[in-house]
């Protein structure tokens, strides 16, 4: 199914969900095994979070912890439709890989997936040793609506004290709902994610325009970066997104943040979670595992 202008509203939520991940999930890799992947339920503010735990091997030392919060923008996006990609992660990054299944618009708009991304990573560092990892070595990542997450889940450790977040791996995220950046008209159509889609994610999810400018839904709104974890920006040359992408990195640089900032050429929105077609979303992987490497260094 191609995110386009004429998005299938006519199905209901659940409907849109299901057709999209099984549209997706013909584009993915082969699932690799893992050694253990399995459900959990996170206790949250406002009721249980469900996620699922992938863990690649047996380990004597405490591994690095990924929280992965997945795209479709606040709307479609789950846990089965991320499987193959959390489990490809955790195998190539050695990491073990929570995947989280926040609650999604239009039935829970902003801030309810915050809220919930939030709850997640605090519960996880602190069940450290039930879930088998280093609560020194914390990731936050996410794709599109995910990266979101995993950029305000990093100012918010920063504005509370911890948990102290280690890296923050940011795959073409939405930065800015407040405005479209040039990207927008110049990649408009013909790239699978389309300007018209981002709308209409977008007006699902915050349909509060003044919510809009709040830090949590538009973090490039945010006036101070200073002190956020170490990112990893990873944007794609012809996303609607990707002049926010880029201007966010370079707001956390100038900000000292010590940040990576890489655009794939040629590649499109949702190329990541695309490796069954798209040799680049290995390339992204790999470009992942060795920021988390260097972690360790």
């Amino acid at each position: 199914m191609e995110l386009a202008g004429d998005l299938p509203t006519n199905l209901s939520p659940s409907q849109l969900r299901e057709q999209y991940t099984r549209e997706r999930m013909k584009l993915q890799p082969p699932r690799p095994d893992v050694w253990s992947a399995r459900e959990i339920i996170i206790p949250g503010r406002d009721g249980p979070i469900a996620a699922r735990v992938y863990t690649p091997s047996p380990a004597i030392e405490p591994r690095p912890l990924m929280l992965y919060f997945h795209g479709g923008g606040w709307v479609v996006g789950s846990l089965e439709g991320y499987d193959t990609s959390c489990r490809r992660l955790a195998l190539t990054a050695d990491c073990v890989v929570v995947s989280v299944d926040y609650r999604l618009a239009p039935e829970n708009r902003f801030p309810a997936a915050v809220r919930d991304a939030w709850d997640a990573t605090t519960w996880c560092v602190s069940a450290a040793s039930e879930l088998g990892i280093d609560a020194s070595r914390v990731i936050v990542a996410g794709d599109s609506a995910g990266g979101t997450l995993a950029a305000v889940v990093a100012l918010q450790a920063r504005d509370e004290g911890g948990p102290n977040i280690a890296l923050q791996v940011l795959i073409y995220p939405a930065t800015d709902l407040t405005r479209e950046s040039p990207s927008y008209s110049r990649n408009a159509s013909g790239y699978m994610l389309t300007a018209a889609a981002l709308r209409w994610f977008i007006e699902r999810y915050v349909p509060d325009v003044d919510q809009r400018s709040d830090w949590r839904a538009s973090p490039l709104l945010r006036d101070d970066l200073v002190g956020a974890a170490p990112a990893l920006v990873i944007s794609a040359e012809y996303d609607p997104l990707v002049d926010e992408n880029e201007a966010y990195a370079k707001r956390l640089e100038a900000a000292g943040v010590p940040t990576q900032y890489v655009c794939f050429p040629g590649m499109i929105h949702p190329f990541f979670t695309l490796g069954g077609v798209v040799d680049d979303a290995a390339a992204a992987e790999r470009l992942i595992a060795d920021a988390i490497a260097r972690l360790t260094r």
